[in-house]
């Protein structure tokens, strides 16, 4: 066959084709589908927070997939559509668990506790397993709010699930147990990780000690954490400068400072705001200053810790100069700035700081802050310690929802103002409004208690608190002591002392004072020398009560050694109330002339009370000429006491000197003068009954004076004779004996011996002095009634039983 040239060279070409065909690489372009492009742009325009731009490429989508549906949802579910984002989960053609995951994530951010925890439990049932973000998330939501219970249904499955070991959900339980106050199950967590722990972790646990008032754990941890070679972050500084700051560890804060320079975190506003309280805490307010001067941005969160810091240290005008100057600079200031600087004014009483208070005031009103709960629970606060306590109640009064704050910042103001009965019956409200009390209203309310005498409140007070289950405080059981020992029940005063683990000299100085009070001086030195014997220095107030002690029990030469030691030993300056329990004493024993030079040679200038009790030494005594020079240095210091007439005017009397006593008596009315009557109180079933003397506007008045004359006619069998040296009108002997009969103490006694069951004490205040011969009858009465009476009066506790009473006829 013939071939021509031509032929030959393209059957050439195509065998060379062919058998190099197979050795040559072709680069194929595939064709990418448009879902893949728009599921990348979707995912962008969610993780940027773009969800209706997102939303609208969403409806444009011819076609979609499952990580089509699942991003939308987490979008949804990320920016707070959450009804958007379970609509489209309900539209989703094919659920996975990553699709459950995304919309429980999303109810979980939201803090919705029922709708998280029951995905949570349809997923399974469901037949989907979660994963460990699912499990994350549901933790991360239980830490948040608290959801102790919760967090440990989520921890069994995770130990079912062999998720127990995983780094990311161990985290998370350690995060939640930290945040729900169970540390000791976080540690146990955190230890039982014997690796793959990260700075997360690390931070989890380092926190977990901080919030739940471990500090020393938290920096223990901190410490271990950088042995272990792991970086911390802006994270964990905050919550380590936090626990330094508690216990104001300044050095070891000073070397985190350095690795927060070093690792480059010095200007994360986090990290600032954190050193700005640590060094305000520790006192270094220059390093405090240096700080937030040096700030880029002025966050409110530092500027409040400088503001706090001032306060604590006491430099209100510094604080205050903090604040002007955040106003200046138009910074936000929110619901903690205004506690802060209102407790500035609280400590301030001058014109100028009621001013800037009421300015302070309306600038919270204007700017809405007035009807937070801290602004307004300071406000009240703030009015109640400067004793405006309409203001303070003007606040309390417009708060929607007082909380026990609110309750104890009112409570306290009147208490602390000597309002005493208004204190109880705010106390009663807060009941009746379903507000539990605290320690700090608690330790308030038994303080007016204590002031009132009302034993049968305080008591119910006092059962209340053991059975609220709080643990006691101090201030609690002080007030406890002290509420016992001023009315009258020295053996249960003892008892809340012998219970109590913690004393400090406020303790045993309510407990010296009540001794002494209640005729027991020799009990009072005795835990003295206990007090001192357990390392507890006396202080001013702790003398008082002993040389109130001694002058209530003639120990002249203990008094001069407690008064010597007091100045020598624990360099206490003497002041009025020592020298009137020295001149007091003196007076009683018949020492005047020790007394006058004593008061001559004070380091102070002698007030009111220091000249009283050398005049009711001269009236013991018959000192008329003294007593005479002491009332008229009286009529000087204090020109509207009727004290001083009072008692001048009964010397004149019981010396027979009517026309003097007459003069004084019109002197005292000349200069407008008004006597406090006498009166007599008791409390029977909580309710108070007050009598005056011959006073017969009582409801059963006829009864009452029906038993007096049977008291007073049984007494006269027993022995008891009328003192008429204390019948101070000149009027015939048988009006005297009617006068000194119908006293309003005898009164107070024969509504007791009606009232009240036999065996019961009869316990009866009086808001003067008991006169000598109310004091001989009631020995009397107490001897032919079997009866224990309790008789407090103006100056101490008088106990009869059996015919004797307990200061020894010595008062």
């Amino acid at each position: 066959m013939f071939i021509s040239h031509k032929g030959c060279y393209n059957r050439h070409v195509w065998l060379l084709f062919a058998q190099n065909f197979h050795k040559t690489t072709y680069s194929i372009i595939p064709i990418t589908p448009p879902v893949y492009y728009n599921n990348q742009k979707l995912n962008e325009l969610c993780k940027s927070g773009r969800i209706n731009e997102a939303h609208h490429l969403f409806d444009e989508m011819p076609e979609r997939d499952d990580f089509t549906w699942n991003t939308m949802i987490a979008g949804y579910a990320n920016s707070g559509k959450i009804t958007d984002a379970h609509k489209l989960f309900d539209e989703t053609p094919k659920k996975s668990s990553i699709t459950w995951s995304s919309l429980i994530s999303g109810y979980c951010k939201l803090g919705n506790e029922h709708e998280s925890m029951r995905l949570f439990y349809e997923m399974r049932y469901q037949g989907y397993s979660p994963s460990q973000f699912t499990l994350g998330s549901v933790l991360r939501m239980c830490s948040t709010n608290g959801l102790l219970s919760r967090g440990e249904q989520v921890h069994g499955y995770a130990i079912k699930t062999q998720f127990d070991a995983n780094v990311f959900v161990v985290t998370g339980l350690v995060d939640m147990y930290a945040q729900c106050r169970r540390v000791l199950e976080a540690k146990y967590l955190f230890k039982m990780m014997s690796h793959g722990k990260n700075h997360v972790t690390w931070t989890a646990m380092i926190t977990g000690y901080s919030r739940n008032q471990d500090p020393l754990g938290a920096i223990g941890c901190f410490r271990d954490m950088r042995a272990e070679g792991i970086e911390a972050n802006q994270y964990t500084f905050p919550s380590v400068l936090t626990a330094c700051g508690e216990i104001m560890a300044f050095r070891f804060a000073v070397q985190v400072h350095g690795c927060i320079v070093k690792g480059g975190f010095a200007a994360n506003v986090f990290v600032e705001s954190a050193l700005v309280d640590m060094y305000a805490r520790c006192g270094c307010l220059n390093d405090a200053r240096i700080v937030l001067e040096s700030m880029v941005v002025d966050d409110v969160v530092s500027w409040n810790s400088m503001i706090v810091g001032c306060v604590r240290q006491g430099f209100t005008c510094d604080a205050l100069h903090l604040f002007k100057k955040m106003h200046t600079k138009n910074m936000k200031i929110d619901d903690y700035t205004y506690p802060s600087v209102l407790n500035c004014f609280a400590s301030l009483n001058d014109a100028n700081s009621s001013k800037s208070s009421k300015s302070v005031h309306c600038m919270a009103v204007k700017t809405g802050f007035e009807r937070h709960v801290l602004v307004s629970n300071a406000l009240v606060d703030m009015y109640a310690k400067r004793s405006d306590l309409s203001c303070a109640f003007a606040v309390f009064g417009n708060m929607k929802e007082p909380d026990v704050v609110s309750w104890t910042s009112l409570i306290t103001g009147y208490t602390h103002n000597g309002a005493h009965e208004q204190a109880l019956t705010l106390f009663c409200k807060m009941r009746i409004s379903g507000i539990k009390p605290d320690q700090i209203v608690t330790a308030s309310i038994l303080s007016s208690c204590a002031e009132l005498t009302v034993l049968d409140f305080g008591q119910q007070v006092h059962s209340e608190f053991i059975k609220s289950g709080l643990r006691s405080s101090l201030s609690v059981d002080n007030s406890l002591v002290t509420m016992y020992t001023n009315c009258g029940c020295i053996e249960d005063a003892n008892k809340v002392f012998a219970s109590m683990d913690v004393k400090n000299v406020i303790t045993w100085t309510a407990l010296i004072m009540g001794y002494a009070k209640n005729g027991k001086s020799n009990k009072s030195l005795i835990f003295y020398n206990e007090m001192i014997e357990s390392g507890i220095k006396p202080d001013f107030i702790t003398f008082i009560g002993l040389l109130f002690a001694c002058s209530h029990a003639g120990l002249v030469d203990q008094a001069r050694e407690y008064f010597d030691s007091m100045v020598n030993v624990y360099h206490i300056k003497p002041g009025q109330d020592h020298y009137a329990c020295m001149i007091d004493l003196l007076g009683r024993s018949g020492r005047i002339d020790e007394a006058v030079e004593l008061l001559n040679n004070m380091v102070v200038e002698p007030d009111a009370t220091v000249w009283k009790a050398l005049l009711s030494a001269c009236r013991v005594h018959g000192k008329i000429e003294l007593a005479e020079k002491a009332a008229n240095t009286l009529f000087e210091l204090e020109p509207q006491d009727a004290v001083p007439y009072i008692m001048l005017s009964n010397l004149y009397s019981s010396a027979g000197q009517w026309e003097d006593a007459a003069r004084i008596r019109r002197l005292m009315k000349s200069r407008g003068v008004s006597k406090e009557p006498g009166y007599s109180w008791m409390e029977i079933n909580s309710k108070v009954y007050s009598f005056m003397s011959e006073d017969r506007s009582h409801e059963k008045s006829d009864l009452i004076y029906s038993k007096i004359d049977e008291v007073m006619m049984l007494i006269r069998e027993a022995g008891y004779v009328a003192d008429m040296n204390f019948a101070l009108h000149n009027i015939d002997e048988e009006g005297k004996e009617l006068g000194l009969a119908y006293h309003s103490e005898k009164l107070a006694v024969a509504f007791g011996l009606l009232e009240l069951p036999s065996g019961m004490p009869i316990r009866i205040y009086k808001n003067l002095r008991v006169c000598g011969d109310c004091h001989t009858a009631m020995k009397f009465i107490s001897s032919v009634y079997g009866r224990v009476i309790v008789l407090r009066d103006s100056n101490r506790f008088h106990h009869f039983k059996h015919g004797v009473c307990s200061c020894g006829d010595y008062w």
